[in-house]
């Protein structure tokens, strides 16, 4: 079967073909019709991100049906529609024993990271990664609520959003689409920032109260101005480059928390002062747990949060994504269709 391959930093990604997997006891193979390109793929290929494992098939937002199910599976059937969780954890460790696989320190796998990912034909799972997905839900649009849904539902959880929070979400990607909309419904005035205009018109038909542009504005000031002085109860910092990280730290308001989703080359520098007169928080918010993918598949099927699909393109044309992603074009996810 072909497959996207990476074979590191630095590299370009390759379609190759590789063997098809075969389902062992627990597991069933599923047959990938859809994955999302996620910005974690440009810090495979740059190198920002480099966890030792080449080669690997990439791409961790995936979607399929039921190809074939192992021995002793018997909660899952064939041409049963699926989205794939992408931790396994050691189920042992204190962090599996209360469910939170995403920080397992010793994965079994992480598909798309350190295990073969969905950019192929097919992959094989534990049954119990395998959500299944209504039939009003298509393929492309399902594909996205792996990362880009579930990452905001985790950020949201971890933020303690409530009613009349002030949001900033900073960076208005695939995941800054999910945050907005998971935190206007949870009754939060969203404040959403981007440099691109077609992506803070989206942001404000998806629930945002207001658009700032990036390239226009110090930011900081602007939430200030929006907000009477008070700033931001949370930031959700999906971009963390120096600059965006200085604007992102100025817009706090006082008991407020600063979380990063985003991350990039730079380094976070502050003075500790400026979180001390402040009582801010800083904190980081990585993946999702699989109870969090089972939410974000009920939100997504009731019509309370939409996935946003700016494109698909045919597994061929991977590089067509990649490009777009680099150039920061999509407003929302590009879905290969393998």
């Amino acid at each position: 079967m072909r497959a996207v391959r990476y074979h590191g930093p630095k590299q370009p990604l390759q379609l190759e073909e590789v063997p098809a997997p075969t389902a062992e006891p627990g597991q069933v193979v599923v047959q990938v019709t859809a994955a999302g390109l996620c910005h974690t793929e440009l810090h495979f290929l740059s190198g920002l991100l480099d966890l030792g494992v080449q080669p690997v098939t990439l791409g961790h937002e995936v979607v399929g049906r039921v190809a074939q199910v192992g021995a002793g599976v018997t909660e899952l059937e064939e041409g049963q529609r699926v989205i794939v969780y992408y931790y396994v954890g050691c189920g042992r460790c204190r962090h599996c024993l209360v469910g939170d696989e995403n920080l397992c320190g010793a994965l079994v796998a992480e598909y798309g990271f350190i295990s073969d990912g969905g950019f192929a034909g097919a992959l094989k799972v534990p049954a119990r990664n395998c959500i299944p997905l209504p039939d009003h839900l298509s393929d492309e649009a399902a594909a996205p609520i792996g990362c880009s849904v579930t990452t905001g539902i985790h950020a949201m959880n971890l933020a303690r959003v409530s009613a009349g929070n002030v949001v900033l979400v900073y960076g208005i990607g695939a995941v800054g689409l999910g945050i907005v909309q998971l935190a206007s419904r949870a009754g939060a005035e969203v404040i959403a920032v981007s440099r691109t205009p077609a992506k803070l018109e989206k942001a404000m038909s998806l629930g945002a109260a207001h658009a700032i542009d990036a390239t226009a504005d110090s930011v900081a000031e602007r939430v200030r101005d929006i907000t009477a002085g008070h700033g931001a109860d949370v930031v959700m910092e999906l971009v963390a480059t120096r600059a965006t990280m200085e604007q992102s730290t100025k817009a706090i308001a006082k008991r407020g928390r600063l979380v990063f989703i985003g991350y990039s080359e730079d380094s976070y520098t502050v003075h500790p002062i400026q979180l001390v007169i402040t009582e801010a928080s800083v904190m980081g918010s990585v993946g999702n747990t699989l109870a969090e993918l089972q939410q974000a598949v009920e939100l997504v099927s009731r019509g309370r949060v939409t996935t946003v699909v700016d494109r698909t393109l045919p597994l061929e044309e991977f590089q067509k994504g990649i490009d777009a992603l680099t150039r920061s074009e999509p407003v929302g996810k590009v879905v290969l269709l393998p």
